[in-house]
């Protein structure tokens, strides 16, 4: 069984009314009684909020933007630090 996830998306309307763009709020996923999980990083200020289900370029660019965080990682995470930081502290 597939676990289907979706980006949580908000309308932001320009004053005129029409649609300027879709604000990403957060993410959902199923779960196996096939209810949903809401994550939101933010809430809409209009009050709406739409579910659409992760299309496969949503998850190649996921996929891509976690790849480029690991890649900016230090190769030791002692490495950086000066040798007097890497000494525990006597209480």
């Amino acid at each position: 069984m597939t676990k289907k996830m979706w980006k949580v998306i908000s309308p932001i309307e320009k004053k005129d009314g029409t649609v300027a763009y879709w604000a990403r709020l957060g993410n959902a996923h199923s779960n196996r009684d096939d209810s949903i999980n809401v994550y939101l990083d933010t809430l809409p200020t209009n009050g709406k909020i739409q579910l659409r289900e992760l299309t496969e370029e949503d998850l190649r660019e996921r996929s891509d933007r976690r790849a480029s965080y690991t890649s900016r990682l230090p190769q030791s995470s002692t490495a950086t630090l000066p040798a007097s930081a890497q000494e525990p502290i006597p209480f």
